[in-house]
C-alpha cells in the first residue's frame, strides 16, 4: 500500500477531470453492472508510464465530441480490493497496471494493457482511445 499523501495528487489528476473513484468491490460491481451506455475504467498507478503517458493520454482523449458517458478509476496498490474486482471484468486480459477498459452496456469492448501504454506517448494513447470512442460511444 502506498501512503495516501503520496497518491493524492495522482488520484486528483483523474478525479479533477471528472472521474469517479471506485473504492470498493461493491462500487465496481455497481458501476459495471448498472451502467447503461459506455463506461471507462482507468486503473491508475504510481509508475512513470501512468504519470507521463496514461493519465495525460486519457484526459486528452476526452476532448472530442464522442466520449464515454461514465468515467471511473481505481488505484493499483491503494484500492486493492476494488482493483481486484475490476480485473475480474477485464478477463481474459491478465492483471495490468496501469490499464484502461471501455465497457458498453456492461460488456468489455476495448482494453489497453500496460504494454500498450509504456513506451508510447500520451498522444498515441489518446488516439487509440478516440478510435474506440468513435466505434462504441
Amino acid at each position: 500500500m502506498y501512503p495516501p499523501e503520496l497518491v493524492a495528487p495522482m488520484k486528483q489528476e483523474l478525479t479533477g477531470a471528472g472521474f469517479q473513484e471506485l473504492l470498493s468491490p461493491d462500487q465496481v460491481d455497481q458501476a459495471v453492472k448498472q451502467s447503461k451506455g459506455t463506461l471507462l475504467v482507468v486503473v491508475n498507478s504510481v509508475c512513470g508510464c501512468a504519470a507521463g503517458n496514461m493519465r495525460p493520454g486519457v484526459k486528452l482523449s476526452l476532448q472530442g465530441d464522442k466520449k464515454p458517458e461514465h468515467l471511473t478509476t481505481v488505484f493499483a496498490g491503494v484500492d486493492t480490493e476494488a482493483v481486484a474486482q475490476a480485473r475480474k471484468y477485464f478477463l481474459p486480459y491478465p492483471p495490468s497496471s496501469p490499464s484502461v477498459a471501455l465497457f458498453k452496456d456492461g460488456e468489455l469492448v476495448h482494453f489497453l494493457e500496460r504494454h500498450h501504454i509504456e513506451g508510447g506517448t500520451a498522444q498515441m494513447i489518446a488516439e487509440n482511445l478516440v478510435e474506440a470512442y468513435n466505434e462504441h460511444c
